[in-house]
């Protein structure tokens, strides 16, 4: 080996040094698309629901869904945010992940419990709508702040910042009609989820956009 290709190795080695210790998680997967796959999913199955499209008896389907999908993998994926040091990825993902554990917790052992106490179907429909309510408000700044990522993610937060609206305001008035919109949006969110997701891991996996996401901004 000649001096120079000697000298050349050495920069290069370096470089990948300088590189790795600039981005010491480059070898970590990104688990966004993980976190959307599991929002999607429950999101379009309890949205069957609302929409009026499922009967109602079977809606405890969505549970275990909301517990190990929608919940754990996305609590992970949050996670893993943490890790990516991306802090919207890891603030949206830990805190859908929290809400649909809690809207399980909230199906299994609170309705039941303030039916149970005697609370009026008026005053469950007030505190569901305040459970929802939160996460409208939740969801309104967090599309101000995917203002800055791309185009298929700032879809899926409009979309949800007016799912949660129109399903809080429909248990807090008791419009089921504005509840069905409400599902219709949901379904309309899983759908753009679903796109963000199938984009992430296609485009990962084919080392080139094959699904566009939009310009980030």
């Amino acid at each position: 080996m000649t001096t120079t290709e000697s000298t050349n190795e050495s920069r290069l080695s370096e470089v990948g040094a300088t590189h790795e210790a600039s981005d010491p998680t480059r070898h970590i997967a990104e688990p966004g698309p993980l976190g959307l796959a599991a929002f999607a999913a429950t999101t379009f199955l309890l949205s069957l629901f609302n929409a009026g499209i499922v009967p109602d008896s079977l809606e405890k389907v969505v549970l275990p869904l909301a517990l190990f999908y929608g919940g754990l993998a996305q609590l992970l994926a949050g996670m893993w945010e943490f890790r990516k040091n991306n802090t919207f990825g890891a603030t949206a993902f830990v805190s859908y992940g929290a809400f649909w554990l809690a809207f399980a917790g909230f199906v299994q052992f609170t309705e039941p419990a303030l039916q149970a106490g005697g609370a009026s179907k008026a005053q469950v429909g007030l505190a569901t709508g305040l459970f929802l309510l939160m996460f409208a408000i939740f969801t309104a700044y967090m599309t101000l702040a995917s203002l800055r990522t791309t185009a298929a993610l700032i879809a899926v937060f409009v979309l949800l910042t007016l799912t949660f609206l129109a399903l809080a305001i429909a248990e807090i008035a008791g419009a089921s009609g504005l509840a069905t919109v409400g599902g219709i949006l949901g379904l309309l969110t899983a759908l753009a989820a679903w796109y963000a997701s199938a984009a992430g891991v296609t485009n990962a996996t084919w080392g080139r956009v094959v699904l566009p996401v939009g310009p980030r901004s």
